[in-house]
């Protein structure tokens, strides 16, 4: 007889069905109004081959090969728990002893799990912060270089990461969305901590059936659904700062520009107006000298800008738009155009970065907390900026400039990862294996055989959210969600808080970890604080034992429409912002008084390095774009079928204009290699006009896989081999993956096979 059991992932809420103690399928919740397809692939995850039965050791690092060790696919010795416990605890003591608590890195980026009581972060950092302290990562891969600026911009990362002016105000007030990235649909697939309800699709159709223009400035046709009927601006990449500037031009030039919102509510105009009017530089930004850059036409730089001072705007960037080099610099830029304009804090108009970029973004909600683990401390540690991992690791005693603020890096002798894959998200893969490789010892707890995993010393087999029961909860979600357990777990799998709670225990500090608390404690306490703290929000969330039965709570909706920064304003005396001036900042003392030649103090235009108007594209001629993808969550889900299914020939698509594909001989289908002076990897060719000539684009997230010979082809189809590795700026030295140059040839060699998502091998004999 089947047991149905509530559950919930990034990727949505759904129901188990049980069988004989086997997971046998998947049900969408049934209150999601527009489920994903990824939920068919979490069957697949649970029973992959890839799955980590029981504790291994490197042997190595049981000879004594530690720092500058070669890792990955190596002869992992398995091991009994309380030998992996033991060795773990034993190291950290004496690395902490030895070398202080900052050589300690407790790298713990990426989602995880939706549950936030098992949540691998905050496990592992709880753990390392009561252990003494840690280096830890600052602000993230997705926008990281946008969330430190917006601070000294607007005051806040509202503006990033919500709450943002929701879609209901856009549906009554908004005319035109003028959307830089697009509004991809298959970022709206993911919430981070859950999603009971996909409400972006449903929330999109009505907005464009409301007859609200859209148009998509991206290189990517598809960057906008079909039922949007978006105009497409196929822009150069990298170049929207260019078109922004051009845009307030033609406003200013024609005054058409909001004077006394820029007298009012900004600082800085009378630096940024000469600046765009040539005064400063001797160049004016006109829509001229924007095309050359852009080639977007002068005539429809020239028509949007008149546009969005004719009609009630939302301006609105994606978060990858400044995942470039000079990443800050366009979305400073469409603050700066959303000012002139006169928008920003009136309803349906001024700027927002994300709609298009996570579910929830926009969707409608009630300001309450979501169910959290309480912060912990990390009195003895230092943070860096997450995308610099490389640099921590390659330059011991060095200093790394990050927001006004000299980092001096520590000498990293423990690598510690739990809940994400840094071979997923970081960009230059064999520059980061080569600086990975000098630490000394190497932690990975994971419930799979991820890159991670392999180029690990200790590896420590961690439960899916399937094996364990937890709370799933979003803030940019109306459901909590009750996640029970489906299923025992798998090999000798365990739960990341269960196997720091024994090393807390050698290490002298268990029940401080564990409050004296297990699993089922633990809900109950977090689920009792949100209730509490829900009280302060005119919300009382049913029991627990009533949610853990019903399965989940429901928040009610707002009682009205939210806009961004809608009290500044309307009175920007007694509403300011939290700038150094309470206003909009479009030049920043702050920033400039950093004296970083490469940003200043307003948004400008800088070519990067890597862009199709620089003269490396001679040589590289085709720009990349990576992107995430459809078929997965960053690399979750890779081993499942709906990831596979999207393969070509097992190697992950790349995008292309037929007429690129023409002049190199290629045809749809085909293997190729794609190759600039950092790596190259495989991958199979979808041909589409939708792409604009010169660019190319291909999704993060296959698994690396990279050949046992000089090269490391990469045969699986990992755009970061390809990707340089250097911060946004020093100001917010952030990913700047999308400045990336690439070529492509035909792949005539024998096909290599894709054995990523197997157990490596050979596995050596146990120790006795």
């Amino acid at each position: 007889m089947a047991v149905i059991k509530p559950h919930a992932a990034h990727w949505g809420s759904y129901d188990t069905v049980v069988e004989d103690g086997r997971l046998t399928g998947i049900r969408p919740f049934a209150r999601d109004p527009h489920p994903g397809a990824l939920l068919e692939s979490v069957p697949d995850a649970l029973y992959s081959k890839a799955r980590i039965d029981q504790p291994y050791i490197r042997a190595g690092w049981l000879r004594g090969e530690r720092r500058g060790a070669e890792r990955g696919d190596r002869d992992f010795v398995p091991v009994s728990w309380d030998q992996a416990v033991r060795l773990a605890a034993e190291e950290t003591a004496r690395v902490r002893a030895e070398s202080g608590h900052p050589s300690i890195m407790g790298g713990s980026y990426g989602w995880s799990s939706a549950g936030r009581f098992h949540h691998a972060k905050s496990q592992l950092q709880r753990f390392l912060g009561l252990g003494g302290g840690y280096t830890t990562q600052v602000t993230n891969y997705s926008y990281g270089a946008g969330m430190t600026l917006m601070p000294h911009v607007l005051g806040t990362n509202d503006v990033i990461q919500g709450p943002v002016t929701d879609w209901s105000s856009i549906l009554k007030h908004t005319k035109l969305m003028l959307c830089i990235g697009g509004l991809p649909l298959k970022n709206a697939l993911v919430t981070a901590g859950g999603a009971g309800a996909h409400e972006y699709v449903p929330w999109l159709k009505r907005i464009a059936e409301a007859g609200v223009r859209f148009v998509n400035i991206s290189p990517f046709r598809g960057d906008a659904p079909d039922f949007l009927d978006a105009e497409w601006v196929p822009i150069r990449p990298n170049t929207d700062t260019a078109l922004i500037l051009a845009m307030i031009h033609t406003l200013v030039a024609e005054g058409l520009e909001d004077r006394g919102f820029l007298a009012t509510h900004c600082t800085g105009w009378d630096k940024l107006r000469p600046y765009v009017m040539g005064e400063t530089d001797g160049q004016p930004k006109t829509a001229d000298w924007a095309a050359a850059i852009t080639e977007v036409p002068v005539e429809k730089i020239r028509a949007l800008a008149f546009e969005t001072a004719r009609l009630p705007t939302m301006l609105t960037a994606t978060w990858s738009i400044q995942r470039a080099e000079h990443g800050e610099q366009p979305w400073w830029a469409l603050v700066a155009l959303a000012a002139t304009l006169g928008g920003i804090g009136k309803p349906g108009q001024g700027v927002t970065f994300g709609y298009g970029s996570m579910n929830g973004m926009g969707t409608p909600r009630r300001e309450i907390p979501s169910v959290s683990m309480p912060a912990s401390r990390n009195a003895g540690g230092l943070a860096i900026p997450v995308a610099r991992v490389t640099e921590l690791l390659e330059r011991p005693g060095e200093i790394l400039q990050y927001n006004g603020r000299d980092i001096t890096l520590p000498d990293t002798r423990i690598i510690w990862w739990a809940g994400g894959n840094p071979f997923h998200h970081h960009q230059d893969l064999n520059r980061l294996l080569r600086a990975w490789n000098r630490a000394e010892t190497i932690i990975v707890q994971e419930p799979w055989w991820t890159a991670a995993a392999r180029h690990a010393d200790i590896v420590l087999p961690a439960t899916t959210t399937l094996e364990r029961n937890d709370i799933a909860s979003s803030s940019r979600d109306r459901f909590v969600r009750a996640m029970h357990q489906a299923v025992a777990p798998i090999g000798q799998a365990r739960h990341d808080h269960d196997m720091l709670a024994d090393m807390a225990e050698h290490l002298g500090f268990r029940d401080r970890f564990t409050e004296q608390r297990d699993e089922a404690a633990w809900l109950r306490h977090l689920y009792e604080r949100w209730r509490q703290a829900c009280r302060h929000f005119d919300f009382a969330p049913p029991s627990f034992e009533e949610f853990w039965e019903t399965g989940h709570v429901e928040v009610p909706p707002p009682d009205r429409d939210f806009v961004l920064f809608e009290d500044f304003a309307r009175d920007p005396a007694n509403h300011p912002l939290n700038t150094p001036s309470g206003k909009v900042e479009l030049f920043s003392e702050t920033i400039a008084g950093f004296g970083y030649a490469e940003i200043g103090g307003h948004p400008r235009w800088q070519p990067p390095t890597e862009f199709l108007g620089a003269p490396l594209a001679e040589r590289f001629p085709l720009h990349l774009l990576s992107y995430q993808p459809a078929t997965r969550l960053h690399g979750q889900l890779d081993t499942g079928r709906v990831a596979a299914a999207s393969k070509i020939q097992g190697r992950e698509p790349l995008l292309m204009h037929p007429e690129d594909a023409a002049a190199r001989g290629l045809t749809e289908g085909a293997i190729i290699r794609v190759f600039n002076d950092r790596g190259a990897c495989l991958a199979g060719l979808q041909v589409s006009a939708g792409i604009r000539r010169g660019v190319v684009a291909m999704a993060t997230g296959a698994w690396w896989d990279p050949e046992h010979r000089p090269g490391r082809l990469d045969v699986h189809g990992n755009p970061n081999v390809l990707t340089h590795d250097y911060g946004t700026s020093r100001l917010g030295q952030g990913s700047a993956a999308q400045s990336c140059l690439v070529e492509i040839e035909a792949f005539s060699d024998t096909l290599p096979p894709v054995t990523v998502h197997d157990a490596p091998r050979p596995v050596a004999e146990a120790l006795s």
